[in-house]
């Protein structure tokens, strides 16, 4: 008699990925069954009933239910599957000035790449995730806005649209934990050591991102303050406004942390620079070194109107923060979340090698036409050179 086949353990979050692999197959619908088979095929044995658990949990956030038995990608469409880049492993890519741009999901892309290649990275994640899914995107281009939060025109001026965080429930959390673990684990492998990792957050969820990444194996070395007012918080008790007028239910939110974490190095920090070209932050001038406050205007509308990004940063912020990442001045800059490419623009602008990977085809397309125009912006910091 055969003895039974022995269940193989999945690192987080595997079993879900290979689900939407399937799903991807099917052009968006499959049943259970098909799914489950199609899992087994590509993990091993992974029972009928924990597939079904995963699309259940992840259901609506990814999944839908469509009929009994019957389950699709949340806000599927048959163009949308096209405008995604395959799962697999399959890129588009280009080249803009110094900067590669990819088309593609990130962690494909991380696990494709060889061990040791990439010198420092710089990004502004969709650490809140739901804002970046299809059916909220939808609704931002719609001006409907769903998880974001689209301020009234002061002014005569339109104000950017905010991702309502305070509404991210359990689950949300909890899904940005494991989303963010996996992703350090994946990018710890391609950096070098010593290498400089940057993420923008917000004071909401920063403690979740950096629990994640320190668990992940990348060395906590503090944030950058980015000192910027935005539009966040400093609102009087919704529908009791006059009732309580001189109350905020938050405060008004005056800075932006950007967490700063470091690949653990290799020997002392003068054995790595020497062998890797990495370990610390390149200083302003020989009499000024990289600060971790950095005073930071709104991004301009000139800037917006290059690059209409919701998250887009202002590129005088950008090109201190990416100079500063390569000490000796040397190596690529990765932003593995890409969106209009103004982490690559900046890089370009002081010189540097860069590679963005875009997983949205609207902003791979966006990013392809916004980086020359952000890379040829002049800012203070330029003129004063």
């Amino acid at each position: 008699m055969d003895a039974p086949a022995r269940k193989t353990r999945h690192r987080p979050g595997e079993v879900r990925d290979a689900i939407v692999r399937s799903l991807v197959r099917h052009e968006g619908r499959a049943s259970v069954a098909a799914i489950a088979e199609d899992v087994n095929g590509e993990l091993g044995v992974v029972p009928s009933s924990s597939v079904r658990s995963y699309l259940r949990l992840n259901t609506p956030a990814l999944f839908a239910r469509a009929e009994r038995g019957q389950y699709t990608l949340a806000g599927f469409e048959p163009d949308a599957a096209s405008s995604r880049a395959p799962l697999g492993g399959s890129f588009r890519e280009t080249t803009i000035g110094r900067a590669k741009l990819i088309h593609g999901e990130c962690l494909d892309w991380l696990a494709g790449q060889p061990a040791h290649s990439i010198e420092a990275v710089v990004t502004d994640p969709p650490y809140g995730l739901i804002e970046y899914s299809e059916v909220e995107q939808s609704k931002l281009r719609a001006g409907q806005g769903g998880v974001w939060r689209i301020p009234p025109q002061f002014d005569g001026a339109k104000r950017a649209p905010l991702p309502r965080f305070t509404v991210l429930k359990a689950d949300d959390l909890a899904e940005l934990d494991r989303f963010f673990h996996e992703w350090g684990r994946a990018l710890s492998r391609v950096l070098v050591p010593g290498a400089n990792v940057v993420v923008a957050s917000n004071p909401l969820l920063s403690f979740v991102v950096s629990s994640a990444l320190a668990r992940a194996g990348l060395e906590r070395r503090g944030e950058i303050v980015r000192l910027t007012m935005t539009m966040r918080g400093g609102d009087r008790p919704k529908a009791a406004h006059v009732e309580f007028a001189d109350v905020s239910v938050m405060p008004r939110s005056m800075w932006e942390p950007w967490l700063l974490f470091r690949k653990p190095l290799d020997g002392r920090v003068q054995d790595n620079l020497r062998r890797w070209g990495t370990g610390g932050f390149r200083r302003i001038s020989s009499a000024r070194p990289f600060g971790d406050v950095i005073e930071s205007a709104p991004t301009r509308a000139a800037e917006r109107k290059l690059a209409p990004h919701p998250s887009l940063k202002p590129q005088a912020f950008l090109r201190r923060v990416v100079r500063g990442v390569l000490p000796l001045g040397r190596g690529v800059v990765l932003d593995p979340f890409a969106g209009s490419g103004s982490t690559l623009a900046a890089a370009d602008a002081v010189g540097y090698p860069s590679i963005g990977v875009e997983r949205d085809a609207r902003y791979f397309a966006l990013a392809v036409e916004s980086v020359p125009r952000l890379a040829a912006l002049r800012t203070a910091d330029d003129e004063s050179r």
